[in-house]
């Protein structure tokens, strides 16, 4: 099987990458390297994956149509973008970026499928999607026509665009909502990583809401194990959404707390309001996942976050 997998060097694009080359599947790893984060991050993921024969590095952007013509006569079998300009709070700073990674780049990966005639397009959503929703827990079966960030609305556009070309070109496309993604090689501008850091660092942590946020932290090899469920999913659909998450919403304070006794150091907390764009809560009903893809997550954040931070002390050699 020959695979395309957009965002390659990114924190789910790596791990996912890894995954099928283990698997000796032929992975065609697409990313640009932008600098949205730590670029040596990302290069020393991808060093890992070029350790591999049956992978294949592409740097460019996801809407650079001359993709199309670069994969002309190649043979691929499943396209999996999960390239994206991620961040709500930085759609607030820089939204053209937003609308040319996100929805520019679902539409010119679904163009490839369509040239291509790639049958199955997997595709990242995000949990950000359910915006104010109130009702717990966020099923797919809800509305979202309510994004509270532009991240949010992009990431809402390219189920939409899905929709279109799976409806048109009989392209087999599944999207899948992820929530709170934590884990080894995670990015830097996360919750997780930016509160290990500050503590490790003697730095104040900034903590929104007061701490009564609630997010459902799911564990990276959970969410490759969903991802590589839709891969071998057999169900008859032209579109379809799935959540990827725990399950099992956390309490900020709590996974703060965690984090603390897993360090051994007490963190210097800053209690603020909540912010623009953010949600209170993210909780996932994962029963169409677990019916369709055999998700099931068994990661509780008390195992996570010690295989975070042990990854973290020996990356950065602490």
């Amino acid at each position: 099987m020959n695979i395309i997998v957009t965002g390659a060097a990114g924190f789910i694009g790596f791990h996912t990458c890894l995954s099928l080359l283990k698997k000796k599947l032929i992975v065609y790893g697409i990313d640009d390297l932008n600098n949205y984060y730590d670029v040596s991050l990302k290069k020393s993921r991808l060093a890992i994956l070029k350790k591999f024969k049956n992978f294949f590095f592409i740097k460019k952007k996801i809407e650079d149509r001359n993709l199309i013509t670069f994969f002309k006569k190649k043979k691929i079998d499943v396209i999996i973008n999960l390239a994206a300009q991620a961040g709500v709070r930085h759609s607030l700073k820089d939204p053209y970026v937003y609308i040319d990674s996100n929805i520019l780049g679902q539409v010119n990966m679904l163009e490839l499928a369509k040239s291509l005639q790639v049958k199955k397009f997997i595709y990242a959503s995000s949990s950000s999607v359910y915006g104010g929703n109130k009702e717990m827990p966020f099923s797919v079966k809800q509305r979202v026509d309510n994004p509270i960030s532009l991240y949010a609305a992009t990431k809402k556009s390219t189920e939409l665009i899905a929709e279109c070309y799976s409806h048109l070109f009989k392209i087999q496309c599944l999207g899948l909502r992820f929530f709170t993604v934590y884990g080894p090689w995670g990015r830097p501008d996360m919750a997780t990583f930016i509160f290990t850091k500050n503590i490790i660092e003697n730095k104040t942590i900034e903590i929104f809401n007061y701490g009564k946020m609630k997010r459902d932290f799911t564990y990276i090899d959970d969410i490759v194990q969903g991802i590589l469920g839709a891969l071998k999913s057999k169900i008859k659909v032209n579109h379809k959404i799935y959540n990827l998450g725990n399950s099992h919403p956390e309490v900020l304070l709590e996974f703060i707390k965690l984090i603390e006794k897993n360090l051994k150091l007490k963190a210097k907390k800053n209690l603020l309001p909540i912010q623009p764009g953010d949600v209170s809560e993210t909780f996932a009903d994962i029963s169409e996942s677990k019916k369709d893809l055999n998700f099931s997550p068994t990661t509780r954040v008390s195992e996570g976050i010690p295989r975070f931070i042990n990854w973290y002390k020996a990356y950065y050699k602490l």
